[in-house]
């Protein structure tokens, strides 16, 4: 004998339960049907961008070969705008060589040009003063002497090729 008494309790708990995995599975079931249109339209769009890309493809490989060109094209200039700065120093040094040889070859010459007014200015002086304005040390000397002509005293070499102003610039024969 089954005297069963209902267990409304346990029924309600064990109806209710049910339906709420029934109304989560749908739930689920709307999420993931959402979620696939999602994905099939975002499919959609990346086989468009795909279509788009493909026709691209072709002109950005030709502007890239051309870029590439130009860059060897420019790789190229700068080469040789590096062999003429070489040329360029090359021809700079050579410059400053000749510059140096023009003032070793000239500053003798503006030497014995000063000198040479110097001694004509002394003579000058000589001629207009006396010799009583001369100075002591050339008072016995004639003006003009056969004997070896003396160093001069206003240049002085330090070294072969070089050349060493005088101190002050005047000689003994500009002293009064």
């Amino acid at each position: 004998m089954v005297t069963s008494g209902v267990d409304w309790p346990h029924l309600v708990f064990s109806v209710g339960a049910g339906l709420g995995v029934l109304f989560i599975g749908i739930g689920i079931l709307v999420v993931c049907s959402a979620v696939a249109n999602v994905l099939r339209r975002l499919n959609g769009t990346l086989d468009e961008v795909d279509k788009q890309i493909g026709a691209l493809g072709a002109p950005v490989a030709e502007t890239l070969s051309h870029v590439g060109g130009i860059a060897d094209t420019a790789d190229s200039t700068v080469a040789r705008l590096g062999e003429l700065v070489g040329s360029l120093e090359v021809v700079a040094a050579q410059v400053v060589k000749t510059s140096g040889l023009a003032g070793r070859a000239v500053a003798p010459a503006i030497v014995n040009v000063g000198s040479t007014l110097t001694g004509i200015s002394a003579g000058l002086r000589r001629l207009v003063n006396g010799r009583r304005s001369a100075s002591a040390a050339f008072d016995d000397e004639p003006l003009l002497d056969d004997a070896e002509p003396r160093p001069s005293t206003t240049t002085r070499y330090s070294a072969p090729g070089s050349y060493t102003p005088p101190a002050s610039g005047l000689g003994e024969d500009d002293l009064l």
